[in-house]
């Protein structure tokens, strides 16, 4: 006998029709005491991110340690193999030749950096995810095209689907739905 699955609200979704209508309901709703809401654009919207109360992103800083690692590997790989395990002396010049060392240990820093960026970038996002409850919204394809679209999660400690409803309904979008994470 196969369990019933329950079916939760993943939060309300407001859509609007204009950047500066989306911009003005995510401050709204900051102002209101909601924390955990997203804005989905089909442009980048200037101040939606502070609005929405982003923090900045931890990416930079794991490129920064993935290109540390390939420079610092780069230049010991050869270190290690020029002078502690097969030193060979080739023209009178000493076994660590530094010089020599830079096109390896560069080449291995950018390489380092772009893989820390690709998987940072996927492991940051929660990629690969096939579906989100916010693909259930009507009219969510047009996210891409010319609407804007504003859910407030029902994670948020505030969260309170009629209150949150109403409040969004107070701001003037096309269409206020509610998400189920089905």
């Amino acid at each position: 006998m196969a369990s019933a699955r329950t079916i939760s609200t993943y939060g309300v979704v407001a859509e609007f029709a204009d950047a500066h209508d989306v911009l003005h309901a995510a401050n709204e709703a900051r102002e209101a005491g909601f924390t955990v809401m997203e804005a989905y654009s089909p442009v980048p919207v200037h101040g939606l991110d502070e609005a929405l109360g982003r923090k900045r992103s931890k990416l930079p800083y794991i490129v920064l340690c993935g290109g540390l690692f390939g420079c610092l590997g780069g230049f010991f790989m050869q270190y290690w193999m020029a002078v502690v395990d097969y030193p060979w002396n080739v023209g009178g010049r000493p076994t660590l030749s530094w010089p020599a060392f830079i096109p390896v240990t560069f080449e291995l820093t950018i390489l380092c950096s772009a893989i820390a960026a690709v998987f940072g970038m996927f492991g940051l996002n929660g990629l690969p995810r096939p579906h989100h409850p916010i693909f259930n919204t009507p009219n969510f394809d047009r996210s891409t095209l010319d609407h804007y679209f504003l859910c407030i999660e029902a994670e948020d400690p505030e969260f309170d689907e009629s209150k949150v409803t109403s409040f969004l309904e107070n701001l003037g979008p096309e269409a206020v739905n509610t998400i189920t994470d089905e």
